[in-house]
C-alpha cells in the first residue's frame, strides 16, 4: 500500500507496523511491527514491555521482526534472551528479519537458525558478521543491502541460500562455507573483494546477472552441478577457480583480463562479451585450499570440455589443456586468431574397418570438430557412412552448412599454423577439403578434382596412398612392355 502526502509517496509495510515518528516528511513512520498485542515494535515500547517480550523468549523461538530498527544494544539483549545455555550461542526457530535496519556493527556469529531465516531487504549500516553461523532452512537475504564488510566464512547452510539482488558495499567473505542446497547470487552487486576460498555447494551455485566490480579472486570453490555465472559482469582483472560438473558463461562480460582456471568441468562459453584477452585453463591437479574429498561427486575425471565458443571474438581468447571434442565453432569471430595452447583434445574419426557394400574400407584418422561429426551423423545420409559418428543432432536443422564447415576448419588450420601446429593444421586442412568435396556449394568438374585430388594422395597429405598409385602405374607400366613390349625400330636405307 503507498502513501501519498503531498509529492512524497511511501510504501506502506504489509504488516501491522509501530508508526512511531510519522510526520510529514514520513507519513509512515517506523516499519517495524507491532509486538504481541501492542501497539509499538520492540525497538519503540517502554523498557518494561520490551523487558516482559524478551523474557518470555527462550533458546530455539520463533521471532517476528520484520522491519524493526535494532541498535547493537537492542540486538544483544535479543540475543540473550534466545541464548542457549549449552552451547553459549543464541539459537532461533524461524527468524523473521525482513526489512530490519541495523546499526552499527552486527554480529551475527555462532547464531543457529533451526528454521527459516528471513533477511530479505534488511540493510546492515556496518559490518555484518555471520561467521560460524548455522542456517538449518532456506536462508533469504535477497536485495539486502551491506553496507560494510559482510561475513559469512565458514557458515554453514543446510538449504537454500538466497541473496539474489543483494548489494555488498564492501567486501564480502564466504570463505570455506558450506553450502548444502542452491546457492542463489542472481543480480547480486559485489562492489569490494569477494572471497569463496575453499567454498563448497553441494548443489547449483547460481550467479548469473551478478556484477563484480572488485573482485580480484574467485574461488577455489567446488559446486556439485551448475556453477552459472551467465549474464555476470566482471569490471576488473579477475582469476576463477572452480570445479563443478558444469560452468555456465553464456553471455558474461569480460570488462578486463580474466584466467579461469577449471576443473571436471563442461564449460559454456556461447556468446560472451570479450574486450579483454582470457584464458580458459584446464587444471589437473586439485586446487590446494580445497579438501580431495570435497571434489568426489564430481568423478575422477578432471578433464574439461568445452561446449561453445558461438558468438565469442576468438582474437581475445586462449584455451589451454581442454577437451574440445564436442565444442561448437560455428559462430565464433575472428576464429583464425584463437589461441590453442597445451594439450587440446578433439573428436576423431571412428576407428575399425567399414564395409560399402562388399567394398572394405577404413575412415582417415584426423582430428574433426563436432559441427562434422553432427554432419555425418545425419539421420539423412546412407547407413555406412553414419556408422561410427555417434548420435544424429537432436535439432537436424541446426546443423550448419557445409561452406560454414569449411570456413571454421581453414581458420582453425591458420589458428594451429600461428602456433606451430603443423601435424593439427594438416587434419584441419584435410577436414577443409573434406567439406569442400562434398559440398555442392562449388561446381561440379571443381568438385570432380577434389575427388581425384583425394583418391590420389589424400589431397596431398597421404603419402602412402600416392605411394600405392606410384607402384601399380609402375607395375601397369611393366606388364603392358611384357605383353606388347616396345615398337621396332625403323631400319635406314
Amino acid at each position: 500500500m503507498r502513501v501519498t502526502t503531498g509529492v512524497i509517496t511511501t510504501t506502506q509495510p504489509s504488516w501491522r507496523h509501530c508508526g512511531a515518528g510519522a510526520g510529514p516528511a514520513d507519513p509512515v513512520g517506523c516499519r517495524g511491527i507491532r509486538t504481541g498485542s501492542r501497539t509499538a515494535c520492540l525497538a519503540h515500547l517502554s523498557a518494561a514491555d520490551r523487558a516482559a517480550c524478551l523474557a518470555a523468549l527462550g533458546p530455539g523461538a520463533d521471532v517476528d521482526l520484520r522491519g524493526t530498527a535494532f541498535s547493537e544494544d537492542l540486538l544483544r539483549a535479543l540475543f540473550d534472551a534466545v541464548r542457549d545455555p549449552v552451547s553459549g550461542d543464541p539459537a532461533f526457530g524461524e527468524a523473521q528479519f525482513v526489512s530490519a535496519s541495523f546499526s552499527g556493527d552486527t554480529r551475527f556469529a555462532g547464531v543457529s537458525f533451526s528454521g527459516a531465516a528471513r533477511f530479505g531487504g534488511a540493510s546492515f549500516s556496518g559490518d555484518a558478521w555471520f561467521v560460524g553461523a548455522s542456517f538449518s532452512g532456506t536462508a533469504r537475504f535477497g536485495a539486502a543491502v551491506f553496507g560494510g564488510a559482510a561475513r559469512f566464512d565458514r557458515a554453514e547452510f543446510g538449504a537454500d541460500a538466497r541473496f539474489h539482488n543483494a548489494e555488498f558495499k564492501g567486501p564480502a567473505n564466504f570463505t570455506k562455507a558450506r553450502f548444502r542446497g542452491m546457492g542463489r547470487f542472481g543480480e547480486a552487486v559485489f562492489s569490494g573483494a569477494v572471497e569463496f576460498g575453499g567454498t563448497s555447494f553441494a548443489d547449483t551455485a547460481r550467479f548469473a546477472g551478478a556484477r563484480f566490480d572488485a573482485a580480484p579472486h574467485l574461488g577455489p570453490l567446488v559446486c556439485g552441478r551448475v556453477l552459472d555465472l551467465s549474464a555476470a559482469v566482471f569490471t576488473e582483472p579477475v582469476t576463477i577457480e572452480a570445479a563443478a560438473a558444469e560452468i555456465a558463461c553464456r553471455r558474461t562480460r569480460w570488462e578486463s583480463t580474466a584466467i579461469l582456471r577449471l576443473r571436471h568441468a563442461r564449460v559454456d562459453l556461447a556468446d560472451g562479451r570479450l574486450t579483454q584477452p582470457i584464458a580458459v585453463v584446464g587444471q589437473f591437479t586439485p586446487f590446494a585450499s580445497v579438501p580431495a574429498r570435497a571434489e568426489e561427486a564430481l568423478g575422477s575425471d578432471p578433464v574439461v570440455r568445452v561446449a561453445s565458443i558461438r558468438g565469442v571474438d576468438a582474437s581475445m581468447l586462449t584455451l589451454a589443456d581442454l577437451n574440445l571434442a564436442e565444442c561448437v565453432f560455428t559462430g565464433a569471430l575472428h576464429l583464425d586468431q584463437l589461441r590453442l595452447e597445451g594439450l587440446s583434445i578433439f573428436g576423431t574419426t571412428p576407428g575399425g574397418r567399414r564395409t560399402r557394400g562388399l567394398v572394405p574400407f577404413r575412415w582417415t584418422r584426423r582430428q574433426v570438430i563436432e559441427e562434422e561429426r553432427q554432419w555425418r551423423a545425419l539421420p539423412g545420409r546412407a547407413a555406412f557412412a553414419r556408422r561410427g559418428w555417434g548420435a544424429p543432432p537432436p535439432d537436424p536443422g541446426a546443423v550448419p552448412g557445409l561452406a560454414s564447415l569449411t570456413t571454421v576448419y581453414r581458420q582453425l588450420r591458420k589458428a594451429r599454423e600461428d602456433s606451430k601446429d603443423e601435424p593439427g593444421a594438416a587434419d584441419f586442412y584435410y577436414g577443409e577439403m573434406e567439406m569442400r568435396r562434398h559440398s555442392f556449394g562449388y561446381r561440379r568438374a571443381e568438385r570432380w578434382l577434389l575427388q581425384a585430388y583425394w583418391s590420389l594422395s589424400g589431397y596431398g597429405l597421404r603419402a602412402a596412398r600416392a605411394l600405392a598409385w606410384l607402384v601399380t602405374a609402375m607395375i601397369v607400366s611393366v606388364f603392358a612392355l611384357t605383353l606388347w613390349g616396345c615398337p621396332a625400330p625403323i631400319p635406314r636405307l
